[in-house]
């Protein structure tokens, strides 16, 4: 979706997106049909509280919900906090908490688009083992990180498989916010070797076991991890609604073992 659409094309295009019918968000946001259908053509003007109604109607993640207020010529009302701030404290002690309790196994936070903003030292020996120590404001973003053929992709010996239900989730979290960056980066994703080919696969090839573990291999040692995902409950801020928190977890007993002895170590 273009930077300088108008709020009725916005507007019409999120209720599209959506799956919704005219009648149906007229519905949800309790005003008439008519008056829906002359907000997406132009002819009638929102005031502040109906942009916010209609954004709330169309679960319109909070970033969209600021472009379509400024689109109605309203000031944005949800703030982008950098995760630093000191408003923010409480926040990245609660994440620290969860990262710390992870140990010895792997965690950490990202955001929407899978650039890392904290890890655990568990997280941080797993890619000194697979990789290399990472100079410390190396900026990394996870998605490419595994995507790309000369990264994690060496070592992962399930790649395609892998790759095949992150891209869905990224296509999901594209179709959600709507928003250009997420699209450049599912482009992107897409664009790497072997990514197109890994996606026409069956995902019925993909059945065995209750979840779908990372299986790593190197120097004669295999690691199975399988990951959990955690987001903030009730963000009122940008920020804190595209965090999230990724937990790895053993997926065997080989596996716990070299984890905790690398702590040990």
């Amino acid at each position: 979706m273009g930077s300088e659409q108008s709020f009725a094309s916005r507007l019409r295009w999120w209720r599209e997106h959506r799956g919704r019918s005219q009648l149906d968000l007229a519905g949800r946001a309790e005003i008439s049909q008519r008056h829906l259908s002359f907000l997406e053509l132009g002819r009638a003007s929102p005031s502040r509280d109906m942009v916010l109604r209609l954004a709330a109607a169309l679960d319109v993640p909070l970033r969209q919900q600021n472009a379509l207020l400024v689109s109605a010529g309203f000031a944005p009302v949800w703030r982008e906090t950098d995760l630093g701030a000191p408003e923010l404290a409480q926040i990245r002690g609660a994440l620290d908490y969860m990262l710390a309790q992870q140990e010895p196994f792997p965690a950490v936070a990202v955001d929407r688009r899978w650039t890392l903003l904290r890890s655990n030292a568990g997280a941080v020996r797993l890619v000194e083992f697979l990789v290399e120590p990472l100079a410390p404001d190396a900026r990394v973003n996870l998605a490419d990180a595994l995507v790309a053929p000369d990264v994690l992709r060496p070592y992962l010996a399930n790649w395609a498989e892998v790759v095949r239900y992150f891209i869905r989730s990224v296509e999901a979290d594209a179709a959600a916010d709507g928003t250009a960056e997420t699209a450049v980066l599912l482009e992107r994703l897409l664009g790497y070797a072997g990514v197109r080919d890994a996606m026409r696969e069956s995902a019925a090839d993909d059945a065995d076991g209750p979840v779908l573990p990372m299986h790593f291999q190197k120097g004669g040692l295999a690691l199975r991890l399988f990951t959990t995902i955690a987001t903030l409950g009730t963000p009122r801020d940008i920020t804190l609604q595209e965090l999230r928190v990724e937990c790895f977890f053993p997926m065997d007993a080989e596996t716990a073992t070299a984890l905790r002895s690398w702590a040990r170590a």
